[in-house]
């Protein structure tokens, strides 16, 4: 414990190194964060050897550029238009099939033979015309039949029209004449059978299916020969049997393409070392740029070694920050994880800071890269620190994340002022919340803040108004909306990938809904309202001494969960009735006693609370001794041992942790007092926190006396008002005179026989010296028996030391409650229940 608040001293720097390295595994973790460290150093110093832009086509140059070697660039963009360009130069290659001409002319003269074989009967007619309806694919009637019957119909389809659509089919008829418009430079015709290929330069020529059937409607109207109803016929009959002979070849037609575009020689820029590859004032090319971007790119990647060591030995002052408290001294331990947890979260917004950077220089323009990278959202790094760690520690990984940020942002102080204020901006709008909607709704006030923080650095950086501004508003506002949006989705991955207890899950833990908390109320109400009354107790002393209240309140609610397992050996859960512990042995009793602690880091573990609260439900007894089962042992003569006695600890490690102690310590003892009056409470307060003090049970947390006093004074507080008096309210039935006319004296004092006369429900409390009142206190009943009214006290405990029960009179720890055989009754005698001066209308 931390007994004074002096500067830290230079011989205090090698025990504190020693303690970093020694505590909770802290060689590896501070390992793995100092080399997580100079990985983003090394990385912030990775710069090439030139210090100039890459002017973007379009741009005029503000300044020369030499070549600082001799290059040859190749423009592969330049390279593949020209390839695009031969290749849709090259004609389309289609294949000429002549099997559809023959195909023709069996289908033309099968149908005639079939038309002219038929039988004149009426049924055999309709038989044909079925026939060659499925033939044709169109209806067939009679009249149709009938010209096709016709001899001058048939004379002219086998001397005229068959003839004329081989012609067309063996010039080439396409199925849609759009496929061979494209190629300009004419089309490739392949034979299919005999593998000739033959360009034909002009494609005006080539027609279509439709079109050739347009062609033959015209040819019919000089057939004077034929009725309107023969050439009618003639066209049905060869309409249906006209297929495209010409069918596009694309897999040849993209063979030729690409063995043409191999040929073309890929396009080089040769630069000259020393040669000027830009002139100031001069406006740059695509060509010109491409060098740029290519001397930009062939560069030889140097470390600038200053850069490495500055922002490393920067980065590891800062880190000292996490170790050491306000007051100078070293602050709470810092765990393996929570070492990881920051290593990893700086190596990922480091590397997220390098990739921003160079991301942003290939997109946006060089003279606004400045501003663009004001959305990188170093705010929700911060608050997620925050849902974790006290104030100092979030605050210097904030500082942390800036600064590298800043580094690999190749940003300045303006930039910097913005990422740290908007990171504490958002840290303090996460401590504040009560909910996830109130996250939420911090986007607007985290918008706002950051708008006017990037006004300051904004003006410090020397931005331009109109549109610069307005860019930077909705830059801004995208940065907010980023940060919380990463509270979100990565705070349930960080609580379930570390274990952390972060205040969302705080939050939702208070609930009483909880499950164990309604076990709590149901199963063990006495140890349910006597956890109620320390959360309100750690709550309040928490925020005296600026730990966190929160823990400590949620801490406190499920600090005695392990009770759920025996509810019957404990005070708070028994009535008027026989006492359990009276036929068990004195080590048996204890062993059920300590067997809380555990039972309640197991439930807590079950139910997944986190990490701190099971620290603390293991701390909250700390090493202490149930010491009336030890003195009991010792009446009985068995020799006992008294680390049998003792819980199994570790002391508490962490200030919530020793205020959940000294909460649970005093809440308990103080259901002793039977004149609970405003000055014994708070003597009886000091007493019970000095006993715990001098036993030791306080050396490893980092109260000091101070904290002490104000935490006695929060605890006087809550307990004043909770023993608080009542005005006993006269009987208007009865004419009695009151007992003083002055309104100061109306206040109604007990009875003689009540003011002596002790509670009900601590008849049979055993008191001990103030030195016995300890985390061993847990609240246990002890056996009952004349033997407990008159036990003799023994002498102090010295500091330090766990000892057997002592008998300073005026210090109660072991309270003792009747027994009220199977599940509790509602009764108004709760723990703290006062006897009534008077009763109420």
């Amino acid at each position: 414990m931390t007994t004074r608040n002096s500067p830290l001293r230079i011989n205090e720097l090698s025990r504190i190194t020693r303690t970093l390295f020694r505590q909770h595994h802290h060689g590896v973790g501070l390992f793995v964060l100092i080399a997580t460290l100079f990985v983003l150093s090394f990385l912030a110093g990775l710069q090439p050897p030139m210090q100039f832009r890459v002017f973007m086509a379009g741009e005029v140059a503000d300044s020369d550029v030499v070549a600082h070697r001799s290059l040859t660039v190749e423009d592969t963009e330049a390279a593949k238009i020209k390839r695009n360009q031969v290749a849709m130069l090259q004609p389309t290659v289609f294949d000429l099939s002549v099997t559809e001409i023959a195909a023709l002319r069996q289908k033309i003269f099968g149908m005639l033979k079939l038309i002219n074989g038929q039988e004149t009967s009426p049924e055999a007619q309709d038989a044909l015309r079925a026939s060659l309806a499925e033939k044709l694919a169109t209806p067939v009637s009679s009249d149709l039949l009938a010209q096709w019957m016709s001899p001058e119909v048939q004379e002219y389809v086998l001397s005229t029209g068959l003839p004329w659509f081989e012609d067309r089919l063996r010039e080439g008829v396409v199925g849609d004449v759009r496929l061979a418009l494209p190629s300009k430079n004419g089309i490739i015709v392949r034979d299919v059978d005999t593998k000739a290929e033959t360009l034909r330069p002009d494609v005006s020529d080539i027609r279509d299916v439709p079109a050739v059937l347009a062609a033959f409607t015209q040819k019919l109207r000089s057939a004077e020969k034929l009725t309107p109803q023969g050439r009618r016929a003639v066209l049905v009959l060869f309409s249906p049997l006209i297929m495209p002979t010409l069918t596009l070849n694309r897999e040849a037609t993209q063979a030729l393409g690409n063995a043409v575009a191999q040929t073309v020689e890929p396009v080089y820029y040769h630069i000259q070392k020393g040669e000027v590859v830009v002139y100031q004032g001069e406006r740059v090319t695509r060509e010109k740029q491409l060098k740029l971007q290519s001397l930009y790119q062939k560069q030889e990647g140097l470390i600038h070694s200053r850069t490495v060591a500055g922002t490393f030995v920067f980065s590891l002052i800062l880190t000292l920050g996490l170790f050491m408290a306000p007051s100078g001294k070293p602050g709470t331990p810092l765990r393996k994880k929570d070492f990881l947890f920051i290593s990893l979260l700086l190596f990922v917004f480091g590397i997220a800071a390098k990739g921003t950077y160079m991301l942003v220089g290939k997109v946006v323009q060089p003279q606004d890269i400045a501003l663009v990278i004001h959305f990188f959202p170093v705010a929700g790094a911060a608050g997620l620190c925050a849902l974790i760690f006290a104030a100092r520690r979030y605050c210097v990984v904030g500082l942390l994340i800036s600064l590298f940020a800043c580094v690999m942002l190749k940003a300045d102080l303006p930039l910097f002022l913005f990422f740290f204020l908007s990171a504490m901006l958002n840290t303090w709008l996460v401590i504040r919340a009560q909910s996830r909607q109130d996250v939420v709704i911090g986007i607007i006030p985290l918008a706002l803040g950051q708008i006017f923080i990037a006004l300051g650095s904004g003006w410090l950086e020397g931005f331009r108004g109109g549109n610069t501004f307005l860019w930077l508003f909705g830059i801004v506002s995208l940065n907010a909306f980023i940060s919380i949006a990463i509270l979100f989705a990565i705070s349930p991955i960080i609580e379930m990938a570390f274990r952390y207890t972060t205040r969302f899950r705080l939050m939702e833990l208070m609930n009483l809904e909880q499950p164990l908390l309604q076990d709590l109320m149901v199963a063990i109400p006495g140890t349910y309202h006597h956890s109620l009354v320390v959360s309100n107790m750690v709550e309040a002393g928490a925020k005296a001494v600026g730990a966190n209240s929160l823990l400590c309140k949620v801490a406190a609610l499920y600090h005695d969960i392990g009770k759920l397992a025996y509810p019957d050996y404990y005070i708070e859960n028994q009535f008027n009735g026989p006492n359990r512990h009276d036929k068990l042995a004195p080590a048996m009793s204890a062993l059920i006693l300590l067997s809380h602690v555990k039972k309640g880091t197991e439930l807590a573990a079950q139910h997944h609370l986190g990490d701190e609260i099971e620290d603390i439900i293991r701390q909250h007894h700390g090493t202490g001794v149930i010491k009336f089962f030890y003195a009991k042992a010792k009446e009985l003569g068995e020799n006992p041992r008294i680390e049998d006695y003792c819980y199994p600890g570790p002391r508490p490690q962490t200030r919530e942790a020793a205020i959940v102690m000294l909460a649970d310590a005093v809440e308990a003892s103080s259901r002793t007092l039977t004149d609970p009056t405003p000055a014994r409470i708070k003597t009886h307060i000091d007493t019970i926190m000095k006993g715990i003090f001098s036993e030791g049970q306080l050396d490893e947390s980092e109260l000091t006396f101070k904290d002490l006093h104000k935490l006695s004074e929060s605890f006087a507080r809550i307990l004043t008002g909770l023993f608080h008096q009542r005005i006993a309210y006269p009987d208007l039935n009865k004419d009695k005179k009151p007992a003083s006319d002055k309104p100061e004296q109306a206040k109604v004092q007990a009875k003689p026989e009540e003011k002596t006369e002790q509670r009900p429900d601590v008849k049979r409390t055993v008191a001990y010296a103030a030195s016995s009142v300890m985390p061993g206190s847990s609240g246990a009943a002890a056996p009952s028996g004349p033997e407990q009214q008159g036990a003799a006290p023994a002498a102090p405990a010295a500091p330090r030391t766990p000892v057997p029960p002592s008998a300073n009179p005026g210090s109660p720890i072991d309270l003792v409650y009747p027994v009220v055989p199977g599940p509790p009754k509602p009764v108004n005698k709760g723990p703290l229940s006062m006897k009534p001066v008077g009763k109420r209308p």
